[in-house]
């Protein structure tokens, strides 16, 4: 399912075990695929067969053979909200190396906590943890602003190293997570039928989150735009755009995530008009269509930010 593939795809078949020696068994493979089961290989040696293949190829005396691994779950790391941000994919071929800018969560955070996870369902706890470590001396700065490199790298052993690196002062740490922390072919299954039972209740917890983050996100750009530009703006707009920062904030308390999205909406769109205003306060006019084109020419700063692969408040303050 994972792969996409269909039936008909599949070149040939493989019977691993004794039990598929069994007449019944071989015709209910040959009705799925609609093919014979392959006959060339004892279906009691495959595996030690497989197994001393794969040592040829690590231990470099089998060439002509290409043996392709993969990740079994997802593995991510928590982000702000309790959130498994998935890092690596399950099904990934490896060896595989994938790296993700993220940054603070508040305003002078001077370090973050990586919390590595494995599995698939969105929120962290609900994952295997396979460790965490902490970034420190990271300089005091305006949150969003850090940028935190962090880097997954897995190699041909299913060894797992994870790095966070401050992209200002290149401080790193790490952390070296062996195949042997991983989970059983029962462990998987498990996890995996986890995630489907609880899909809808899953997708619905982590929306409750996303949409909270969001809202913190909007209340944040507001109150930095009115400090910033305050002074410029006429007293009943500041007011207007308080008030709507403290209704969004009260209705965050709540759990009602319908009107959570209708609230940060308004302080969003309310945002835009006071931008506007602003711009009119210049010489009394919008830009005109000119300005509107060589805004877009140049890439302006909230698509350039959007178009960015950095995550803004998604660690948590330790």
């Amino acid at each position: 399912a994972d792969a996409k593939l269909k039936t008909s795809d599949i070149d040939a078949v493989l019977l691993v075990g004794g039990m598929t020696r069994m007449p019944a068994i071989q015709e209910a493979v040959k009705k799925f695929f609609g093919k014979e089961p392959t006959k060339g290989v004892n279906p009691d040696e495959v595996v030690a067969l497989g197994a001393a293949i794969q040592a040829g190829v690590l231990g470099g005396d089998v060439k002509d053979i290409l043996l392709l691994d993969v990740t079994p779950l997802t593995l991510g790391v928590e982000t702000l909200g309790g959130v498994a941000t998935p890092m690596i994919d399950r099904n990934t071929t490896i060896p595989i190396s994938k790296s993700q800018v993220y940054s603070t969560a508040a305003d002078n955070q001077t370090q973050v906590q990586i919390h590595v996870v494995q599995g698939e369902r969105p929120m962290a706890k609900d994952n295997k943890s396979l460790g965490q470590f902490i970034l420190d001396g990271i300089p005091p700065a305006p949150r969003g602003i850090p940028q935190i490199e962090v880097t997954f790298d897995i190699d041909a052993n299913g060894i797992l190293n994870v790095s966070a690196k401050d992209k200002a002062t290149n401080r790193e740490q790490k952390i070296t997570i062996t195949a042997s922390s991983g989970l059983s072919d029962s462990e998987v299954d498990r996890m995996m039928e986890e995630a489907e039972k609880h899909a809808s209740e899953d997708a619905a917890r982590k929306e409750a989150v996303e949409v909270k983050n969001q809202a913190d996100g909007a209340v944040f750009t507001t109150e930095k735009f009115l400090k910033d530009y305050g002074e410029q703006l006429p007293s009943d707009a500041v007011s207007s755009a308080q008030a709507k920062i403290d209704e969004l904030k009260a209705v965050m308390e709540g759990d009602d995530i319908a009107a959570i999205k209708a609230a940060t909406e308004a302080l969003n769109e309310h945002l835009q008009q006071l931008g506007a205003q602003m711009y009119q306060n210049v010489d009394g006019a919008a830009p005109g269509p000119e300005a509107d084109a060589a805004g877009a020419a140049s890439g302006g700063t909230d698509e350039a930010a959007d178009d960015e692969d950095v995550i803004d408040a998604e660690f948590t303050e330790s």
